[in-house]
């Protein structure tokens, strides 16, 4: 377990980042292309590592295989971290020459991380839906990252000068394959599993069909959206974005109905799952996706597109599930072997539903009000910083919080449950207590096997009593 929670405490120290450069562009104090450097730290260094940890540990036991090579999954964190901190260093300091060397570095984590689910997902027969859409998902991570390097060595040298292809057209279908490919295809593939386990539902009449139009839909629609904003082909652009807008609309429904069937007690996780988000997204993209999908400025949609999708749906969704799998992992490793010899605790018991709380209402609020900034500057045709910026400071200081926040619940639950000490986790092989064998292996520990076999046991029970 230490690999996926030590992508999920790094992820977690690189959203911290991105969020205080988010506060440092409002008021106007970052150098350089500090937009660059946000976007990347909060998608590369918050979504793309904790979706890697994820993915590396639930994979397996979802597929009923083990992982291909723990050494690759310690290494993909490694390359991908420490090309992304020289890459936004040399944003920051206008260093572009330097962005293509350490963008081939993430290029390597990446593809690091897709050979090894790839060769792990090979030994699965029949793939389900959820196996299905990760494999389309590290379809996208392979492409995006291409791109990627790409665009930073056109940033650096004008290598796309007589390529035939813009900068902006690159750019473009980059942010979608990343965005919508990479990212919305595995949340969508993992909820599907998700919300059936954690409301203890299962998919039934209208839900397959809403699922079958999502699960050809949205990778056709990003395909063609992508495909249309590097040629500058507006009609198939606009196919895709449709395609993408409906297929969007379809899991929403999917989604919404397991809530609504939930046999579980609520939680403050369950609230997490953002139904309400999606559908506004949807809302505020069609208009700008329908009538210019190409547009620059219309590459997540139109006013108040950006923070729903990133904060209210992908953000939200990642920090639910975080509530659900970082206890249940630990639980796991810690508990599983006591069940049914001891009193032990209920997975929902190892994290203090006060902070889940708290944290809600901060990220809640916070991304309204950044929301609703975005949203008047896009209707007077301003910024942010005319007349706005008191909004978005507001909402971003909040969000800024509540990560605070739910980072030390996430935190506290590792330290005080956790097999391992925090420092093992964070540390690894680098630690050098557990590199001679010391005691943090201790009397913790969940007995013999590996963690993700035994929890391919507990998964059917994700919260079993005393």
């Amino acid at each position: 377990m230490t690999v996926p929670l030590r992508h999920f405490l790094v992820g977690l120290g690189l959203l911290g980042a991105a969020l205080l450069v988010g506060v440092g562009l409002v008021v106007d104090a970052m150098p350089g292309l500090g937009g660059l450097v946000h976007v990347h730290l909060f998608l590369v260094g918050w979504v793309c590592v904790t979706i890697m940890g994820a993915m590396t540990q639930f994979a397996p036991v979802w597929s009923g295989t083990t992982l291909h090579s723990r050494r690759l999954a310690s290494a993909q964190l490694a390359l991908v971290v420490g090309g992304l901190v020289g890459f936004a260093t040399a944003l920051a300091l206008g260093r572009l020459p330097w962005l293509a060397g350490f963008g081939a570095v993430m290029l390597l984590g990446f593809w690091a991380f897709v050979y090894n689910l790839g060769r792990t997902l090979a030994t699965v027969d029949d793939f389900d839906v959820t196996e299905r859409h990760f494999v389309a998902a590290l379809g996208f991570f392979v492409a995006l990252t291409g791109l990627g390097v790409l665009l930073a060595a056109d940033l650096g040298a004008g290598l796309l000068a007589d390529s035939g292809v813009s900068h902006a057209g690159v750019r473009g279908a980059h942010v979608t394959l990343a965005v919508f490919g990479a990212v919305l295809t595995t949340v969508y593939g993992a909820l599907y599993r998700l919300g059936t386990m954690f409301t203890q539902t299962e998919l039934h009449g209208v839900d397959h069909r809403l699922r079958a139009v999502e699960e050809v839909g949205h990778p056709v629609g990003v395909v063609a959206l992508a495909g249309g904003r590097l040629v500058g082909a507006t009609a198939l652009a606009r196919v895709g974005a449709a395609l993408i807008l409906l297929a969007a609309l379809g899991f929403a429904v999917v989604l919404a109905r397991r809530l609504y069937e939930m046999r579980v007690e609520r939680t403050p996780m369950h609230s997490r799952y953002a139904v309400v988000a999606l559908a506004a997204w949807v809302a505020t993209a069609a208009p700008a996706w329908l009538r210019s999908p190409t547009a620059p400025d219309h590459v997540l949609g139109g006013p108040g597109s950006a923070p729903l999708l990133l904060l209210g749906v992908v953000g939200f969704v990642i920090v639910g599930t975080l509530y659900h799998i970082v206890p249940f992992g630990v639980w796991v490793e810690r508990y599983s072997d006591r069940l049914g010899f001891e009193a032990v605790p209920m997975i929902d018991d190892l994290y203090d539903d006060r902070l889940a709380a708290a944290d809600g209402t901060l990220l809640s609020v916070g991304t309204a009000l950044v929301v609703a900034a975005d949203l008047l500057a896009g209707a007077s045709g301003t910024t942010l910083a005319g007349g706005l910026r008191g909004p978005a400071l507001a909402g971003t200081s909040l969000v800024t919080l509540g990560v605070a926040v739910f980072a030390a619940s996430a935190v506290w639950v590792i330290r005080r449950h956790s097999p391992g000490t925090l420092r093992r986790v964070a540390l690894g092989r680098f630690d050098r207590r557990e590199a001679s064998g010391s005691a943090d292996a201790g009397d913790g520990g969940a007995g013999g096997g590996s963690a993700a076999e035994r929890s391919g046991g507990a998964g059917d029970d994700p919260a079993p009593t005393e």
